[in-house]
């Protein structure tokens, strides 16, 4: 095999790995809800949701890591073009989050290479398993993401009607995506390794809270 066929990958994935972690993000869809919410906000809740918009914020940066890291190894073409598909949607809650902080007067995790990095290659090594595997990490990720934002809905300030409404559209991304790999044959990952991610998705949204 050319050696140029073999650096594609690499160089492809080098290419996905800036733009998450150094470029704007850009969103195809609007941000929803509407700004001008903050000024109702007490500093203390101000820095709640800049709290909890950091952490969303890692959670999909982390996500497009993981869907690149499972697209890099998938086996059929129509596994990695549903991935690559999530992964662009994906994009979109990065730009929204982005776009909260910002208003919020705030700003993204510190640690975004590091949760690039880790996130790419949890998601090479579950779809090294298979593409059913690969789905299967999906559905439970996608399952633990909604729980996840279930919660920071009810932990928002009240007043926070522009976080909430970007949380809202994100959870039914997240719905989606996990019907979607269950449709397509995901399979139902050991319980040992649900309570292993949901460890280490723990560490992630404890730290980025603050860092």
């Amino acid at each position: 095999m050319p050696a140029e066929r073999l650096l594609d990958p690499l160089i492809t994935a080098a290419d996905r790995a800036l733009r998450s972690i150094f470029a704007e993000a850009k969103a195809s869809r609007p941000t929803p809800g509407k700004p001008g919410d903050e000024a109702s906000m007490s500093e203390a809740e101000r820095r709640h949701a800049a709290g909890l918009m950091r952490v969303n914020h890692a959670g999909e940066v982390a996500a497009q890591a993981l869907y690149h890291g499972q697209a890099a190894v998938a086996r059929s073409p129509e596994t990695r073009e549903m991935l690559l598909k999530a992964a662009r949607e994906e994009a979109d809650h990065l730009a929204w989050c982005e776009t909260r902080l910002e208003e919020l007067h705030s700003r993204p995790s510190l640690l975004k290479p590091f949760w690039y990095a880790g996130s790419f290659a949890i998601g090479a090594l579950a779809a090294a398993f298979g593409d059913r595997v690969s789905l299967g990490f999906v559905s439970e990720t996608e399952r633990q993401v909604e729980g996840h934002l279930n919660g920071h809905l009810e932990r928002l300030p009240r007043q926070d009607a522009r976080s909430r409404a970007i949380l809202i559209a994100m959870r039914e991304d997240e719905i989606a995506h996990g019907a979607k790999a269950r449709a397509a044959g995901a399979a139902e990952l050991p319980g040992p390794v649900r309570a292993l991610m949901r460890a280490t998705a723990k560490v992630m949204t404890t730290t980025a809270y603050w860092l």
